[in-house]
């Protein structure tokens, strides 16, 4: 049975119902760690570090603006999955087309393949910094994460959880003792808490800082990370359940904002003190704090840079995830998803080093900032929309002061990502060979532009519409009505000869009784049998058909009508291609039972038929 929920692998997999105080809130601890990773992660660590070095303390209120909003953005995340049971890209599934969905799911899928080009590149540098090992074999490495997201997911959400409170911790120790050996001056420190007008380098900066900051991917996965606790669906328990979800996310990216203000005023004091006020880049950063401090700020701020990225990754990997299954509901492995996307993350970063060579990786990092930004709009402006619809929140849609706010941090957001998009299509349209951005990118903007107005228009144009639909992701059952008896006149069964084949052939007689055909199928897969088919007289195709034969002449003595039918090469489209030319109505097989690794050698027989045929298929254990 297909699985509807988002995260269907730990969905209300967190018990809440039997902890009492303190226990009970603690139960509901987890998702907002979750999400406070993706406030951590080098993307972040680039915009901190050129902010503190080049303007001291100045721009720690943008920090904590941006914090705000994101707790503002975050909190209504949460809501959208807890009242309703929807991510955000299941209700913008339901809210708009499937035309408008699968671009806004390309642009969602883009988005976090830019982020995970970030903590690739952080992940590299920071086992640069660390070990030495040069940056193309640190990506190379980067690849083997998969198998740590896959062991964390079969150990279930509090594990996972766990591991990532865990780098977190990391991430805040480490910076905590760097802030002991800066010693920053506490008064200058609260004197950057005071707002101040911005322009120039500074109002970029500080544009970098939000963008960075507010990410889209964490606002879809927020919404399915609350549904992994199990809650009481009443007015009491969902109110419950916000009060304590809001606890989690305040404690939180408080939290987050904490890492990154002590990424700047480290930033700040060692550097902008010292005059060096051009520290962008995090190897600068790292090299000059070795020749400023000695061995152990860079050593922990390496083995922060790495934890911070690993844990990235893993909520990154969640929301695409969740994306994919939300906005055009394609459910594929985990390994599976997780390599596609860490292999188009990696590309641009291996072909980066190639050709341009390692120092251009910190413009990459910018440029994965900026796709980031450009997504923005297409996350915030629907959770708005869904979480201030009365008919769907019904008593839990966000009040009109909240709406106000939510709109103002929208309408902020997007006009400040879109002046730091302008400003980079500016400066490289200053380049030579510059007519890929007249060809491809500022057409490309023009459609981004006209689908977002579409993306905020549709939802007030279309509220009647939108309100009747159904509010579940596959629609709703259907009455089944009167259960006439199938009779299957033409079976197929297929047989490798092994000890299942007895089963296999109870249950495909069970099916049909003596009334019925039977076609007995086995498949010889030697490289003879590939390469010649039919033509192939090899032993172990002779030995088959004369296996085969047994079981035809067993199954008339008992009383049932068989032919049997060898086919050679792939067993899938064998079988299939069998199964199809004799007009087969119930194919029998047995499971082979490969599991883990042994899927990934052997293959699966049974899904790569079940696609290729169009009649029922038992399988068989």
């Amino acid at each position: 049975m297909a699985k509807t929920e988002s995260l269907s692998e730990v969905h209300q997999s967190v018990n809440t119902d039997k902890r009492k105080g303190w226990r009970r809130i603690l139960a509901f601890i987890g998702p907002a760690y979750l999400i406070s990773v993706g406030y951590m992660d080098p993307g972040n660590w680039a915009t901190d570090l050129a902010g503190g070095s080049k303007f001291g303390y100045q721009l720690i209120w943008v920090l904590l603006m941006s914090n705000l909003i994101a707790l503002l953005l975050q909190s209504l995340s949460a809501r959208l999955g807890i009242v309703r049971g929807l991510d955000l890209a299941q209700a913008s599934k339901q809210a708009y087309p499937r035309w408008a969905n699968i671009p806004l799911f390309g642009l969602a899928q883009t988005a976090i393949i830019a982020c995970d080009l970030a903590e690739i590149i952080g992940m590299a540098i920071g086992l640069q910094l660390l070990f030495g090992l040069p940056l193309i074999w640190g990506i190379s490495i980067t690849i083997f994460d998969t198998i740590l997201l896959l062991f964390l997911l079969n150990k279930g959400m509090r594990a996972m959880e766990g591991f990532i409170v865990s780098m977190v911790f990391i991430v805040g120790i480490s910076f905590l003792v760097e802030m002991f050996i800066v010693e920053p001056s506490l008064k200058e420190v609260a004197k950057g808490f005071e707002p101040s007008i911005l322009n120039g380098d500074a109002l970029y900066i500080a544009i970098g800082i939000i963008g960075a900051t507010v990410m889209p991917h964490n606002l879809y996965l927020h919404s399915s990370l609350v549904q992994t606790r199990k809650i009481e669906r009443s007015n009491k328990g969902i109110k419950e359940a916000l009060k304590f979800n809001l606890i989690d996310t305040t404690v939180a990216l408080n939290l987050a904002f904490f890492v990154n203000a002590a990424i700047l005023i480290l930033a700040a004091a060692a550097f902008y003190k010292n005059g060096l006020h051009e520290v962008a880049e995090i190897q600068d950063a790292h090299k000059l704090l070795s020749n400023i401090f000695g061995n152990v700020a860079p050593t922990l701020f390496a083995i922060a840079l790495i934890a911070a990225g690993q844990s990235s990754t893993v909520t990154g990997t969640l929301a695409g995830q969740i994306i994919m299954e939300g906005h055009i509901n394609l459910r594929i492995q985990p390994w599976l998803r997780r390599m596609i996307t860490r292999l188009l993350a990696i590309i641009p970063a291996f072909f980066t080093i190639l050709h341009y060579g390692e120092n251009a990786l910190g413009g990459l990092l910018v440029l994965s900032q900026v796709v980031l930004s450009l997504q923005l709009g297409f996350a915030i402006i629907p959770l708005i929309h869904f979480t201030s619809d009365k008919k769907l929140m019904k008593d839990f849609a966000i009040k009109p002061w909240v709406k106000v706010l939510a709109w103002a941090s929208a309408l902020a957001i997007i006009a400040l990502n879109v002046k730091l998009v302008i400003e980079e299509i500016s400066g490289w349209a200053k380049e030579a060979n510059n007519w890929w951005i007249y060809v491809i990118v500022i057409p490309a903007l023009i459609l981004i532009v006209l689908l977002l107005l579409y993306v905020f228009f549709h939802p007030l144009i279309e509220k009647k519409r939108n309100a009747s639909k159904q509010l579940v992701p596959h629609g709703n059952a259907l009455d089944i009505g009167k259960i006439d008896k199938i009779s299957y006149k033409r079976i197929g069964i297929a047989v490798d000869f092994s000890k299942n084949d007895r089963n296999t052939i109870r249950h495909a007689l069970i099916q049909g009784g003596k009334d019925a055909h039977y076609y007995l199928i086995h498949i010889v897969e030697t490289a003879a049998a590939r390469y010649l088919g039919n033509d192939v007289m090899d032993h172990e195709t002779q030995s088959d058909a004369a296996n085969l034969e047994k079981y035809r002449a067993n199954l008339e003595d008992l009383g049932y009508d068989s032919t049997p039918f060898i086919g050679f090469g792939s067993t899938g489209k064998a079988i299939a291609d069998i199964s199809n030319k004799n007009e087969i109505e119930l194919l029998v097989m047995g499971a082979h039972g490969h599991k883990g690794l042994k899927d990934l050698i052997f293959g699966t027989t049974v899904d790569s038929v079940r696609h290729k045929v169009n009649i029922p298929v038992l399988i068989i254990r």
